[in-house]
Order: C-alpha cells, then sequence, then structure tokens
C-alpha cells in the first residue's frame, strides 16, 4: 500500500499526504510546500509515507 501512496505523492503531492494522516498540519503544510514548488511538494510527501 506505502507503494501506491508514493506513487500518488508523485503525481499529487497533498493526495498522498491526505492519504495518510488526514487533515493535519502535515497536509497544509504540503499544500503550501506545493504551491511554492512542485519538487519541495513531492520530497515532503514521500518523507512523510516513509516516516509512517
Amino acid at each position: 500500500m506505502d507503494f501506491i501512496r508514493i506513487v500518488i505523492a508523485i503525481l499529487l503531492p497533498p493526495l498522498g499526504v491526505f492519504l495518510q494522516v488526514g487533515l493535519g498540519g502535515a497536509f497544509w503544510l504540503n499544500i503550501l510546500l506545493t504551491l511554492c514548488g512542485y519538487i519541495p511538494g513531492i520530497v515532503h510527501a514521500v518523507w512523510v509515507i516513509a516516516r509512517r
């Protein structure tokens, strides 16, 4: 299941984080990072998924 979440995180970083943690602080941080740049959003999303 983590592999599917990582693939989703690469395509849509906020969705991957949402599937992992829900509407918490990590989700909103990921939206902000994705708006600032797509790559930081991907890195954060993969980090959140791999950490849990």
